[in-house]
């Protein structure tokens, strides 16, 4: 009789280190998205930033820097449901601006240019791998919560089913085949 109850004691401490472990691995996924969307929101206002400075140096011709200021402002005000139109409409308006290399040649010859494009190229190409980190860490919080243990134990908590951040990120052609 003793040793049946050692061994069903044993046999619940293992099921709660393991429900424990998978508990601070959710945790721990919880928290990697969190840096993740730190990253990209930095990575998306860096973006928006570079965007709205370079519309309002003068540099581009006026119809062109309407458009990118406007789509550069909106995505430095949009709310967070609107979030992902907006950047997805800056990311539009730089294809427009920038469909053109001459554009950018033309940004470049002009004093600090240089330094100008090449800030943009560096956002442009960041705001991808940043967006791409985060869905990658959403996605593995997502395959997790979807396990049994956790929905019958609960093991998530309070904490909201995290969603992916789904954005146009294409960068304009004249930037994605320059180096930085």
């Amino acid at each position: 009789m003793t040793a049946t109850l050692i061994w069903i004691l044993v046999v619940l401490v293992a099921i709660g280190l393991y429900l424990s472990w998978t508990a601070g691995r959710l945790d721990r996924l919880h928290a990697r998205i969190d840096a993740a969307r730190a990253a990209l929101d930095a990575q998306l206002l860096r973006r928006a930033s570079v965007a709205q400075e370079l519309a309002t140096s003068k540099v581009l011709d006026p119809a062109a820097s309407i458009v990118l200021y406007e789509a550069a402002h909106a995505a430095r005000q949009a709310e967070e449901e609107q979030r992902e139109v907006a950047e997805s409409e800056l990311s539009q308006a730089l294809r427009a601006v920038f469909a053109d290399v001459q554009q950018l040649e033309a940004v470049r010859e002009a004093p600090g240019g240089e330094e100008a494009a090449r800030e943009l190229t560096e956002a442009v190409r960041r705001v991808p791998m940043a967006r791409r980190f985060h869905n990658d860490a959403v996605g593995a919080v997502r395959r997790l919560r979807e396990h049994r243990k956790v929905r019958w134990f609960r093991l998530a908590g309070h904490a909201p089913f995290p969603m992916a951040f789904e954005m146009d990120d294409e960068p304009p052609s004249a930037l994605a085949g320059r180096g930085t």
